[in-house]
């Protein structure tokens, strides 16, 4: 006999890109100049990627297909003000004008102010490390958020801070590519600061509109002995970054796996435990793990929304059941009275994956690298059937 795990009335349902992902020509930020370093690492350069910033309307149309209450997607830093103090109208036009697309289809616009790329000329100033970086921030976000206010239904203000500091500052794989332990300390405090203050600035300039971080978060398991390993890990991944939130309107947890800690660091994958093309552990349990933990962190006083969670693989028949799986975790939560909000799939595109270039697939929908070409995949009628029902059907 079937069984259905329903989801509560208005939870929130939705898929994500990124602008510098999906847009193609993104070549005045940070992140184009690092594809094209050598010896950074990078496999290929973004491109064209999706081609997005012109089939715009095509991602509108699967959207729609797909039934989702809300599609989070960036803009773009370098292309609304490409040069310090610069700024482009019609960049900005250009996002009020999906955001309107979207509301006409019933699709909620969940705007991200960055998501990981930063315009060159703030690199060149200092980027991240550099403490009036986080000013500099507030004002793009207070002059984006005023000119997207009337088609913004929720803000993000910076996607992984976590991410960019360690990746950029610590392990070199990110631009600007150092590997110093106090730049990724200076790095972490100057995006808190940025955060606190991009939040007053996008309430001040969109009022009423909720406003949260999203924070990368790992299943992290001591094991043999890493309990102090683990937490140190922690604080600087995480905790510094939820504690940070406090007073906002959600929390973003976004999760994909889980990180095994040992007395002297990281471990290696477990043995029987099946392997990604990106080289971490298939741990869909992971999802259920770091919502239990951001709710702990924050002591319950920030309402949870899950802004991205997915899996890259050619197994589309994985996909799902990943999906599934990580969404039992988070009816696991709700049954036990955390406060999830909605659930966003990364992602709603196969699109350009940063170093790891077009080879991991995170995509609803599979796009053709030569004629753009959008094709849901299984996957994608199987999220819409959950979408629509607001359930896990078996």
């Amino acid at each position: 006999m079937a069984s259905t795990r329903a989801f509560p009335d208005g939870f929130l349902w939705g898929t994500a890109t990124a602008a510098h992902q999906i847009e193609g020509g993104c070549w005045n930020n940070d992140w184009w100049r690092w594809e094209h370093t050598p010896g950074s690492g990078c496999v290929e350069p973004s491109g064209d990627a999706c081609d997005s910033w012109n089939r715009w309307r095509d991602d509108v149309e699967v959207l729609a297909e797909l039934g989702v209450g809300t599609y989070r997607f960036s803009i773009e830093w370098s292309r609304i003000e490409p040069e310090d103090g610069e700024h482009s109208r019609a960049a900005l036009d250009h996002y009020l004008r999906l955001g309107e697309a979207l509301l006409e289809r019933g699709i909620e616009p969940t705007i991200t102010f960055h998501h990981f790329t930063t315009p060159r000329w703030l690199a060149d100033q200092g980027g991240w490390v550099e403490p009036r970086t986080a000013d500099r921030f507030a004002a793009f976000c207070e002059r984006a958020a005023a000119h997207l206010a009337p088609v913004m239904r929720r803000a993000c203000t910076i996607n992984e801070p976590n991410i960019v500091a360690t990746m950029g500052y610590l392990l070199g794989v990110f631009p600007p590519g150092e590997r110093d332990r106090d730049l990724r300390r200076r790095a972490n405090e100057v995006f808190v600061d940025a955060h606190r203050k991009a939040v007053d600035a996008i309430r001040a300039a969109a009022p009423g509109v909720p406003v949260g971080l999203t924070l990368s978060m790992d299943d992290y398991q001591a094991v043999d002995g890493g309990e102090a390993k683990r937490d140190q890990i922690r604080r600087s991944m995480e905790d510094v970054f939820l504690e940070a939130t406090e007073g906002d309107d959600f929390v973003g947890v976004q999760t994909y796996s889980r990180s095994r800690i040992g007395p002297e660091g990281r471990l290696d994958n477990e043995e029987g435990v099946p392997v990604l093309p990106m080289g971490y552990e298939y741990w869909p349990q992971a999802l259920g793990a770091t919502i239990r933990r951001a709710w702990e962190v924050t002591g319950g006083s920030v309402p949870i929304l899950v802004t991205e969670n997915g899996i890259g693989t050619d197994d589309d028949a994985q996909r799902v059941a990943y999906l599934r799986s990580a969404l039992e975790g988070v009816l696991d939560c709700l049954a036990d009275g955390i406060d999830v909000r909605g659930y966003v799939c990364w992602s709603l595109l196969d699109n350009f994956e940063w170093a790891f270039g077009y080879g991991p697939r995170f995509g609803l929908v599979e796009v053709d690298r030569t004629t753009f070409a959008r094709t849901p995949k299984p996957s994608a009628r199987w999220f819409s059937q959950v979408v629509r029902a607001n359930a896990l059907v078996d």
